[in-house]
């Protein structure tokens, strides 16, 4: 059983998911779902004390890391990274959805998605097909490679390798370098009316975790910038 069906599981308990036709054609054209807009976060209660406060040092609750992860993780220090420049280490692409703000989601042109968040201020790319060839650096939201999906309710599917060694959670429990993530990008829409974004994914990291890291979050979308408030990383906050 995939961790996407789990996810979409759980998720059916409290919303009704939409149909959505298929198109066929260049990614700008084809997009379905229409993710453009902006997207606020939504917290869920289990959620609260990883997302909306910064967890104590070693609590690694829900994740099975390795032994070189834990050294890690047990040795933070958020005085340390403001030292040393490192404050976005929690706004990479693998910790960045979770923290709580604010998307802007844009065609940058025909073949790549921007996503543009006010928390750490940071921008993702999302390469559709030939759209940009794979990177040779590592940096903070690393090389996105994008599909949309045209089996069961479609959706988007991102792909993302060379990131830079960061965070999964503020409290210093680390990814590294050689580290994939696959994301699954879906609109659900509640029975009020409102239109939620739903993105899972999946961290895969033989040197710091034992097995996936598997987490779900959600957006709601605004109908404007109401509330986008760009602000620097903070290795604190």
């Amino acid at each position: 059983m995939s961790f996407r069906f789990i996810a979409t599981i759980l998720l059916a308990i409290q919303l009704l998911v939409g149909a959505r036709a298929q198109t066929g054609g260049a990614p700008k054209t084809a997009a379905l779902p229409d993710l453009i807009g902006y997207w606020v976060s939504v917290v869920t209660t289990m959620d609260w004390r990883f997302r909306m406060v910064v967890p104590p040092k070693g609590d690694y609750f829900g994740l099975r890391l390795t032994p070189a992860a834990m050294k890690i993780a047990d040795a933070w220090d958020p005085a340390r990274d403001d030292a040393s420049g490192e404050q976005c280490k929690s706004y990479g692409a693998a910790g960045i959805m979770r923290i709580p703000g604010r998307l802007h989601i844009v065609w940058s042109d025909d073949k790549t998605l921007r996503v543009e968040f006010d928390a750490g201020t940071q921008t993702r790319f999302f390469h559709f097909g030939d759209g940009k060839a794979p990177a040779t650096d590592v940096t903070w939201q690393g090389n996105s490679v994008a599909q949309w999906e045209t089996s069961g309710s479609g959706g988007l599917k991102v792909v993302t390798t060379h990131m830079r060694s960061g965070y999964l959670r503020k409290n210093g429990v680390p990814y590294s370098e050689n580290a994939t993530m696959t994301e699954y990008f879906d609109l659900v829409h509640e029975t009020a009316g409102d239109l939620r974004l739903i993105v899972t994914s999946n961290v895969e990291d033989p040197m710091y975790l034992q097995q996936p890291y598997i987490n779900s979050v959600q957006f709601k979308k605004q109908a404007d910038a109401s509330g986008w408030d760009p602000t620097p990383c903070s290795a604190r906050w």
